[in-house]
């Protein structure tokens, strides 16, 4: 325990994220070793491991990193549903915000100009995330993965839906435990971490997160349409 005490929760300066970050992946969320949720109370969304698509990856160190998932949910999801709604008055709106007004009556002159309609929200999502990239000792696992922990709670399950991630930086190595609940508590400690490093201007997209305001990073590939 004193170990993960001692750790710091915020990496890196202030000014951003560093070369070589911001590293990009995407794909389709594919189902999993089916633990996330059952065993350790963390559930996760995998992408597979795919070299022709991200390089990158294939020299990557196996470990921790941390960044922001960016998710275009089905118009059936709950958590599209909810976001479609709180943001309709304002594509930026935190998660706290109340829902937008009602839109006003044709009665209302005052709302007539075309400028005073609000841009339709993005059908992609983005929210902060921590994940981890490969074989996890604790499991012992032959394949290497990428396993994706979403920094929000959601409503239902969300696979086959399209994922990207935006990569920022590098967290920790990847390591065995001696117990489930020593692995539960470092990554509880891995999740602080990213929250707490995320949550500074230059390592926040401008363009917003589910559960925040917009900050200075360009997270514009997170959400531009195909």
């Amino acid at each position: 325990m004193a170990a993960e005490a001692e750790r710091p929760r915020i990496l890196y300066g202030d000014a951003g994220p560093e070369p070589p970050y911001p590293l990009r992946m995407e794909g389709t969320v594919i189902s999993g070793f089916g633990r996330g949720s059952k065993e350790l109370g963390i559930p996760t969304a995998n992408l597979p491991v795919d070299e022709a698509a991200a390089p990158w990856i294939a020299t990557a160190k196996s470990g921790v990193y941390f960044g922001y998932a960016s998710l275009a949910l089905p118009d059936t999801h709950p958590d599209h549903a909810q976001h479609h709604r709180r943001h309709r008055g304002n594509p930026r709106a935190p998660a706290s915000a109340p829902p937008a007004p009602l839109p006003p009556s044709s009665n209302d002159t005052a709302a007539e100009s075309p400028s005073s309609e609000p841009e339709p929200p993005s059908r992609w999502q983005i929210y902060p995330m921590v994940m981890s990239i490969g074989y996890n000792p604790f499991y012992k696992n032959s394949v290497r993965s990428a396993e994706v922990h979403v920094l929000h709670k959601f409503a239902a399950d969300f696979y086959d839906a399209p994922m990207r991630l935006l990569i920022l930086g590098f967290v920790r190595e990847e390591r065995d435990y001696p117990s489930l609940d020593a692995l539960v508590v470092d990554i509880n400690v891995d999740c602080e971490v990213a929250r707490q490093s995320l949550a500074r201007p230059a390592w926040t997209p401008r363009q917003g997160v589910v559960d925040g305001p917009g900050g200075e990073f360009d997270g514009s590939w997170l959400v531009r349409e195909e």
